[in-house]
């Protein structure tokens, strides 16, 4: 598990530095000039990648940006990327213009000799966002970004390595060679689930929406933590689910935490009008807790950006990915997330992110899930919300969710998120 910028794109860099027979990139937008490493000699996008074809085929398939330039990033847009990326380089760069209108190709992944692969939420740009943040998230003049992919090897990245050969060939039409499947190389049980919209492609004519599933059967079975990160939070088919947890609780100790922006890019008025359903389902009793983060500053606090995409269900079950809990990316999107049962895993996770965003050590957050939300993100995220109510400068990084109430867009989210996203 990769948890923020600084971590998981220097990982990156040095994979695929070293790789040996190819390199195959998804992604939403690349930054040619992006710095994925900021140490006393950058490594930038294009001049690793460069270097890399230099030796072996470089596969780089992105979206082909929005068809009119009122939205960004639009087809000009990308096609300055992609040649940016190809002048005097060996680097293949296709851009992907089978979307449905108002969608676009969302999922990020690596695949580096078929061996080694990275999923997740972060794209190699700086468009909306320096990417680049570390989990201390100190306050940079700009707003801050938190995020979350993973890097896998064994026989997971075969199917990261043919969802890519599949919309490589239908976009370029290269048949890459056959993926041999990798060998073992551990003992994490993972599945790789993704979001196609029915009709984009020919080999499946009826899309592919596990992603969705993989949600609804896991949060359909929580009995005591849902833990959520996510961009957006307006997904009907999800929120049905987390409405009925907080009316009929499972368990008496059963706790939900929501980790969102504060500013989202779009969709605001959408998550928080399904927030305001959720409080009026938890009704007073305390079981939901919404929070984003802040990066404080010496004069002025600056938002981090919640883009990663994670899911966590009583420390058993655990996804991670590019799809946001929306109708874009759980029906029309291309999306990729990792599904794991293994324990261990999602409870070293969940803890490493609770270190994280409370800002305490491990050994204060690896007690009972329910306990910890309690003693520490309630308490916590409760008075810094209410110290920014009274205009004061915040004392810690977690903080509630501003302007959510039983009223915030009750009836707005719900109808945009349909007429928007349907």
């Amino acid at each position: 598990m990769l948890i923020d910028g600084a971590d998981a794109l220097k990982t990156m860099a040095v994979s695929l530095a070293a790789a040996r027979s190819h390199v195959h990139l998804t992604g939403w937008h690349v930054t040619p000039e992006f710095a994925l490493t900021r140490d006393a000699t950058p490594v930038t996008v294009r001049a690793l990648l460069a270097d890399v074809a230099a030796r072996v085929p470089v596969r780089a398939l992105i979206w082909a940006g929005a068809p009119l330039p009122v939205l960004r990033p639009w087809r000009g847009d990308m096609r300055r990327v992609r040649d940016q990326l190809t002048a005097a380089t060996g680097i293949q760069c296709a851009l992907d213009a089978r979307e449905r209108p108002m969608h676009c190709h969302h999922e990020k992944t690596i695949v580096i000799d078929d061996r080694i692969a990275f999923v997740g939420g972060i794209d190699l740009t700086s468009f909306n966002g320096d990417r680049w943040d570390t989990p201390d998230h100190r306050p940079r003049g700009a707003v801050g970004w938190h995020d979350v992919a993973a890097r896998i090897a064994g026989p997971a990245v075969q199917d990261v390595a043919e969802n890519f050969a599949m919309r490589w060939r239908a976009i370029t039409g290269e048949v890459l060679p056959l993926v041999t499947p990798p060998s073992p190389a551990g003992d994490v049980e993972l599945q790789v689930v993704r979001t196609v919209p029915d009709g984009m492609y020919r080999q499946l004519p009826r899309g592919d929406f596990r992603i969705l599933e993989s949600y609804l059967r896991a949060l359909r079975a929580a009995q005591r933590l849902i833990y959520i990160e996510n961009q957006f939070l307006w997904s009907p088919e999800i929120l049905t689910v987390l409405r009925d947890k907080l009316a009929r609780p499972p368990t008496p100790d059963f706790r939900m935490v929501l980790v969102l922006p504060a500013k989202p890019d779009s969709g605001g008025d959408d998550t928080r009008g399904q927030l305001g359903t959720l409080i009026q389902a938890d009704g007073d009793q305390g079981r939901l807790l919404a929070c984003t983060l802040y990066a404080i500053g010496a004069d002025k606090d600056w938002p981090v950006y919640i883009h990663a995409k994670v899911g966590i269900v009583d420390d058993a079950w655990m996804t991670i990915g590019s799809a946001n809990l929306n109708e874009h990316s759980l029906f029309n999107d291309t999306e990729m997330n990792l599904v794991t049962h293994d324990a261990r895993l999602v409870r070293q996770t969940r803890i490493r992110l609770w270190t994280e965003h409370l800002q305490r050590p491990a050994t204060e957050v690896e007690g009972d899930p329910a306990a910890v939300v309690d003693r520490l993100w309630r308490p916590i995220a409760t008075e810094q919300g209410e110290r920014r109510k009274r205009g004061e400068r915040l004392t810690h990084r977690l903080t509630t969710l501003p302007g959510v109430s039983r009223r915030s867009g009750l009836l707005k989210g719900p109808l945009q998120g349909l007429v928007v996203d349907a």
